[in-house]
């Protein structure tokens, strides 16, 4: 199916779930009406009014999206609930609905809601899974991203110390076995995953289930680090993060002690990852790298010359 034909009736679809919930409709008012939030292969996401609905990506699995999204609806509070309970086909992808929730700002660093997101992370994972969801799938997304380098930009200069920082890893964080926790994890945690509910000045809330599942907590938390690590996220908001996730108990790093033997690790995968994904895009848009693509390359070289520390057990 072409994209715009999806897109079509992507858009069709909200309209409809958005007037039955609710038959009084203000769209073509003061709320907006229909709207394309994302257009990418991993996901479209259209919204109706206070509708969103979100076709996956061609490859999702029935079997393991509808245990996430049965997980979301059970864990109000931390996760944005589904309008409806599983997830729906439409021309061979798997949708599903949820309400709309006003996102985190890019254009206000400053306003950045760290705490809130550290927050919501600690409960994530201090809270057992609802039901029997599957493995996290951050380390595989990762994999994914450093054979599609491999494959399509095998010679670029760039390409070598992404390779080799990411053989140095573990095979649990390579996606090659299974992590040392079972924790419920989100999976891809960035600022992009938090929206107010109800919009525009309701709570935070994590969204997007698709890499939801049982892994090592420290996974959600490699993101921020890797960035502090490389320079691209300043000391200051890094501590606020780290600070916040502690105050509220959570299990990924200890409590007082240093965090990074327990951080090192997936820091590390989400530097290759992330380094990968520029690298490939870049060779695409036959381009040079910009100044933060070329940081995370150079963290590479840094991170190959240094084995990963161990985490505590």
């Amino acid at each position: 199916m072409t994209t715009d034909a999806l897109l079509s009736a992507l858009t069709a679809r909200v309209r409809e779930a958005a007037h039955a919930g609710t038959p009084a409709c203000p769209c073509g008012a003061a709320v907006p009406g229909d709207a394309t939030l994302a257009d990418r292969p991993d996901g479209t996401v259209v919204r109706h009014a206070g509708t969103v609905a979100k076709a996956h990506a061609a490859d999702a699995d029935a079997a393991e999206l509808a245990p996430r999204v049965t997980a979301a609806a059970r864990l109000p509070g931390i996760l944005l609930p589904p309008l409806r309970p599983a997830p729906v086909a439409l021309h061979g992808r798997l949708v599903t609905y949820w309400p709309y929730g006003t996102p985190v700002d890019p254009e206000d660093p400053d306003a950045a809601p760290w705490e809130a997101a550290a927050t919501l992370l600690a409960r994530l994972h201090r809270t057992p899974a609802p039901t029997a969801v599957p493995p996290m799938r951050g380390p595989a997304k990762a994999a994914h991203a450093v054979a599609r380098l491999r494959s399509t930009a095998p010679h670029h200069p760039a390409t070598a110390p992404v390779l080799r920082a990411w053989a140095a890893l573990p095979a649990w964080a390579r996606g090659e076995a299974a992590a040392p926790d079972a924790t419920l994890c989100h999976g891809d945690f960035h600022l992009g995953q938090l929206v107010r509910h109800p919009s525009p000045t309701g709570p935070w809330l994590l969204i997007d289930v698709d890499d939801l599942g049982a892994g090592a907590p420290a996974w959600d938390l490699a993101r921020p680090a890797a960035w502090y690590a490389c320079g691209l996220l300043p000391p200051e908001e890094w501590n606020r993060f780290l600070t916040a996730y502690r105050a509220a108990g959570g299990p990924a790093v200890p409590p007082r002690e240093d965090p990074w033997p327990a951080l090192d690790v997936p820091a590390r995968a989400l530097t290759a990852q992330t380094a990968a994904r520029a690298v490939t895009k870049a060779v695409a848009a036959g381009r040079l790298l910009d100044e933060v693509e070329q940081s995370l390359v150079d963290a590479c070289s840094r991170m190959a010359a240094v084995r990963p520390v161990a985490p505590p057990r």
